[in-house]
């Protein structure tokens, strides 16, 4: 796939970031690149999402480069939010995408995107704790 100038330096911070990040967060990592207006990020971001290679977690606002080759396939994205550390973990599933699918199918829904996020702590926090 080819990529713009600007999509490329957006993916290579996200791919490149331990946490999700904002658009603006992202503005301001690459304003020494020549990005300087927040419609440049969200173009980019906007292309990257549609090609499936960055991901839009909602309830955080944020965007992360997709940790998985095949995403958007046959299976559903999985998040798993840290409430303590902000980490994100992609996992991807299709048995839990054919269960989406037969719920759907049921109440007659047509889903175009399926993605699932999840709320929580992860081992690295839990083993923390004890």
């Amino acid at each position: 796939m080819d990529r713009s100038r600007n999509e490329k330096l957006v993916f290579e911070f996200l791919e490149a970031a331990d946490k999700p990040a904002s658009a603006y967060e992202i503005l301001d990592a690459l304003r020494e690149d020549g990005l300087r207006a927040p419609l440049q990020v969200y173009r980019a971001l906007s292309k990257l999402i549609e090609s499936g290679t960055v991901h839009r977690i909602e309830s955080l606002n944020a965007f992360v480069a997709c940790k998985h080759h095949k995403c958007g396939g046959d299976e559903v994205s999985i998040f798993m939010l840290c409430e303590r550390c902000d980490i994100v973990t992609e996992a991807v599933d299709t048995e839990t995408a054919t269960a989406l699918a037969s719920i759907c199918a049921a109440r007659r829904f047509s889903g175009t995107r399926q993605m699932i996020e999840i709320t929580g702590v992860c081992a690295t926090c839990q083993t923390a704790q004890h």
